[in-house]
């Protein structure tokens, strides 16, 4: 089959077609053929060289298929051949033929295109664990989002929206203030142009934030700390801005605030087959029903991986890129 690959870190130029064998599922696992594959800021990184997959994980790049199922794994049952699924994967996505763990599986829905689907799994696994399972969001409160206009900036957005909270995002051009109002933020902040503490206390009068979702880290970190109200969380998701924080610890003390992060591909089979059972409960009705879809960005061939990992890093794109296998 064809895939993409590199063989050595660097730019996007490094990504290049491949032709490798057609992987074979094992226990628990399906073979699909890939319709599409989302792309990521943790392709981004692995190519770079700087986030190599975890033990047993296809080093090709690409977390996240949409497709149909073409062999079945020795125990699988819950899925037929044939049948359209979109999945969470640990590596592989960018290739023809890509394996797929049974409990990381969704059903797509006949509402929704295939692209579409390709451009959920990744988004909706990260927001729904950090935002709704670690940073414990509820109606009637307020979060701030950086990032508002990324794939899961967006994403975190129409969820929030969806469960009664109050959206406050970031994003660096007033164009792109004006698309994430559009696509559901409650307020928008240029953080090019406004110092985004200085906004988030005039739009909470003062009191702050419940919930931070943050992909800067670095010295925002410190910023962010300033905008949460008593009893806030600040979930860390990347590290875009730098590894390192400068905190005051008694700050966080006094105002009682929780900090946590996750990464989500090297976590176990079990637990990504538990959060898509919370999801498939509680996020996937919303998708089926046509009430949510994934806001779309630019659909590229696979052959041209490089062109849509350089208009991803080049950050003028607004939700999801994917590739079309």
């Amino acid at each position: 089959m064809t895939a993409i690959g590199f063989d050595e870190p660097g730019g996007p130029e490094v990504l290049q077609p491949v032709t490798v064998p057609v992987p074979v599922p094992g226990p628990g696992e399906v073979l699909v053929k890939v319709a599409f594959a989302g792309v990521n800021r943790p392709d981004v990184v692995q190519r770079q060289g700087k986030y190599p997959p975890p033990p047993g994980a296809s080093p090709l790049p690409g977390l996240e298929i949409s497709g149909r199922v073409v062999a079945l794994g020795e125990g699988v049952t819950k899925l037929e051949p044939e049948q359209k699924v979109c999945a969470l994967v640990a590596g592989g996505g960018y290739a023809e033929y890509c394996i797929a763990k049974v409990g990381a599986c969704l059903p797509v829905p006949e509402s929704l295109a295939m692209e579409e689907a390709a451009a959920l799994p990744e988004t909706l696994f990260t927001v729904w664990h950090n935002v709704f399972e670690r940073g414990w969001a509820r109606e009637g409160e307020t979060i701030l989002i950086h990032g508002g206009t990324s794939g899961i900036g967006t994403m975190a957005t129409m969820l929030c929206r969806q469960f009664g909270l109050t959206v406050i995002v970031t994003c660096g051009s007033p164009d792109k203030c004006a698309r994430a109002l559009e696509i559901g933020a409650d307020h928008a902040i240029d953080y090019r142009t406004s110092d985004f503490v200085e906004e988030v206390a005039r739009i909470t009068h003062g009191r702050g934030v419940d919930l931070v979702l943050d992909m800067v880290a670095g010295d925002y970190v410190a910023r962010n700390l300033k905008c949460l109200a008593l009893d806030g969380r600040h979930v860390t998701i990347a590290v875009q801005g730098g590894m390192k924080a400068d905190l005051n610890m008694a700050v966080v003390m006094t105002r009682r605030y929780t900090l946590t992060g996750s990464t989500l591909r090297p976590r176990t089979d079990s637990f990504k087959a538990l959060l898509a059972q919370e999801i498939r409960a509680n996020a996937w009705p919303l998708f089926e029903d046509g009430v949510l879809r994934p806001v779309m960005d630019t659909r590229f061939p696979l052959a041209e991986a490089a062109a849509a990992h350089a208009r991803m890093e080049a950050g003028d794109h607004i939700g999801k890129i994917v590739l079309e296998i």
